[in-house]
């Protein structure tokens, strides 16, 4: 990136960050001093509060996040010292456990340098692995498997579970990739079970607490961290209608509707409709009873709203990926299914990696 460029963008973050937070008379100065480190070095680095600041507002642009109402309340943890694997993977570990708070999840992002090359190949902090059988099937998560196996290759030890906690792995500059595996305790799961149909039980299934994005990169001023690990709470639909329902994941509609006593020959009896909302009360259920926070999609969408309200009373258009905010299921009952969204991408932000091993 050329000098001018990033220039550019550190002045456009700089302007709005110094505006939005009242320190215009410091702008200006600030400017001069971001352009010399520029000639100099062709880079800046942000200060602590721009760092924090800019962090919060790349989620008040993340045009696929429907939980942004709250994006002033994020935890910034500043770990841009840090250059060593053990260290890295410590800041890893204090997040897991910080995010969490014993269930009271608190929205955070921890923040690696962005000039060490460190990357997370996780996509999540916390994962489950997919194991490949011979005759062709899967036992876990199906969206993992070419992680997983890149783990085993790295010396791993795999378990025989549907729910194994995959490792984190990290790496930095040339020096050679390493993994460390997550200690159980530190990680808060749930075991979802239903008010009603005991039969749940049987499928033993569960989910981990936190949902801790780690494949995407903060951009900031033209600044790229791409270690940055951050989350919020889950969505009920995300886990019981996503990561426990598509047929590329744990497809557990079928053994829901046989659990519940569902006829699976007759469509017209809406069997995955009725399985589906069984599932996803079953998790909503069993997050609140095991005192994990979560939230419905009704509640959520009222917010999403609730949030382009607070926006447009402080000038500023909220941009959103329709196809994201909509929930899916019962979509329509919802006020954002009815919403016109623009989904133009604003920065700060949090962009899409590759995949680092590949």
């Amino acid at each position: 990136m050329s000098s001018p460029s990033l220039f550019k963008q550190a002045s456009a973050y700089l302007s709005l960050c110094y505006s939005e937070l009242n320190k215009l008379d410091l702008l200006e100065s600030r400017l001069e001093e971001v352009e010399k480190q520029i000639n100099s070095h062709g880079k800046y680095e942000l200060l602590d509060f721009e760092l924090s600041y800019g962090a919060k507002v790349a989620w008040r642009n993340s045009n696929k996040c429907i939980g942004r109402l709250f994006w002033r309340t994020m935890e910034v943890l500043d770990c841009r010292h840090l250059n060593t694997e053990e260290g890295v993977f410590k800041a890893l570990l204090n997040h897991i456990v910080f995010a969490t708070n014993g269930g009271n999840i608190k929205s955070t992002i921890t923040v690696f340098n962005a000039h060490r090359n460190i990357r997370i190949w996780n996509p999540q902090l916390l994962n489950y692995a997919g194991y490949i059988q011979e005759n062709g099937t899967i036992i876990g998560d199906p969206k993992n498997t070419l992680f997983t196996q890149k783990c085993i290759n790295l010396g791993w030890k795999p378990g025989e579970g549907s729910f194994d906690l995959l490792p984190l792995v990290i790496k930095i500059g040339d020096r050679p990739v390493q993994y460390k595996c997550i200690p159980e305790n530190i990680v808060k799961t749930v075991s979802i079970k239903h008010p009603q149909y005991k039969g749940f039980d049987r499928l033993k299934l569960k989910w981990y607490a936190t949902p801790i994005i780690s494949n995407m990169t903060l951009e900031i001023g033209g600044n790229h961290f791409m270690a940055a690990p951050f989350n919020g709470w889950y969505m009920g639909t995300e886990i019981g209608a996503r990561n426990l329902s598509d047929e590329d994941r744990y497809n557990l509609l079928p053994d829901i509707a046989e659990v519940i006593g569902l006829d699976r020959r007759d469509k017209n009896s809406l069997w995955k409709d009725r399985a589906l909302i069984e599932l996803n009360q079953a998790v909503l259920h069993s997050f609140r009873g095991a005192g994990v926070k979560i939230i419905d999609h009704h509640s959520a969408s009222k917010q999403f709203i609730q949030f382009m309200r607070q926006e447009a009373k402080e000038g500023r258009d909220v941009t959103a990926d329709w196809s994201w905010i909509a929930p899916p299921i019962s979509a329509s009952t919802t006020q954002v299914f009815h919403t016109h969204m623009d989904a133009t991408e604003k920065s700060p932000n949090y962009l899409y990696q590759d995949d680092p091993w590949i």
